[in-house]
């Protein structure tokens, strides 16, 4: 209870959020192009299973974007491995992963920065939260499907009125060129206080991996600009 009351109280007091960030993730076919576009961010995903898998060389991409790694339930050791591999800033844990886990990853890779995902349908308890405040730098709220992450539909973002803390989170889960009207007025309400970045995937490719560079081009732009 402690938890929520305090939380609920910085929320009144925080300064808001910044200026809104985009993230492109399951980079693979076309990396370079996605990059010119500069994004904030760009996923890499390192769970085999993935049509997204992303092995091979990783090429070249401005020092101002950073590059998230996107786990399932990998090991301590496969995470070090490929952090220091291809430069990684960020990783992205989207399996089981407790509050345990991410503290012993923070000790071990102390230059990342953690994000959490957690997977919404219906409803969610944002009770779990609470234990991962002191180990994670930002959550991503994503749809729950039957794969992690890039299952293309959206969760009912109402769900985030109950959102108890002050850490920054990353809006993923099915979210398309078609979204940006539902965005704005998401953006005005304020449950999208915290909302840090938008992530988008799979509504933005021609198949798994290769993004459609044209409407990424038109979504940024459309995000980005004032109303």
């Amino acid at each position: 209870m402690d938890y929520y009351y305090t939380n609920k109280v910085n929320r009144t007091a925080s300064a808001g959020r910044d200026s809104l960030k985009l993230k492109v993730c399951g980079m693979n076919k076309n990396t370079t192009e996605v990059a010119a576009l500069r994004p904030d961010y760009l996923g890499f995903i390192f769970w085999e299973p993935s049509k997204r898998y992303f092995e091979g060389d990783m090429p070249s991409i401005p020092h101002n974007i950073e590059k998230v790694g996107v786990f399932v339930d990998a090991s301590i050791d496969e995470i070090k491995k490929l952090v220091k591999q291809f430069g990684l800033l960020m990783v992205q844990l989207h399996g089981k992963e407790g509050p345990a886990f991410c503290d012993e990853l923070k000790k071990e890779v102390p230059q990342i920065k953690i994000i959490k995902v957690f997977s919404i349908k219906d409803e969610f308890d944002f009770k779990i939260l609470a234990q991962f405040e002191d180990v994670c730098d930002f959550y991503l709220f994503d749809t729950k499907g039957k794969l992690p992450g890039g299952n293309g539909y959206t969760f009912d973002w109402a769900v985030l009125k109950n959102y108890p803390s002050n850490k920054p989170y990353f809006l993923s889960g099915g979210i398309g060129i078609e979204d940006i009207k539902s965005i704005k007025e998401f953006l005005n309400r304020p449950e999208s206080k915290y909302c840090h970045a938008i992530d988008v995937n799979s509504r933005f490719e021609i198949e798994p991996g290769l993004k459609n560079i044209r409407e990424l081009k038109e979504f940024k732009k459309l995000l980005t600009e004032k109303e």
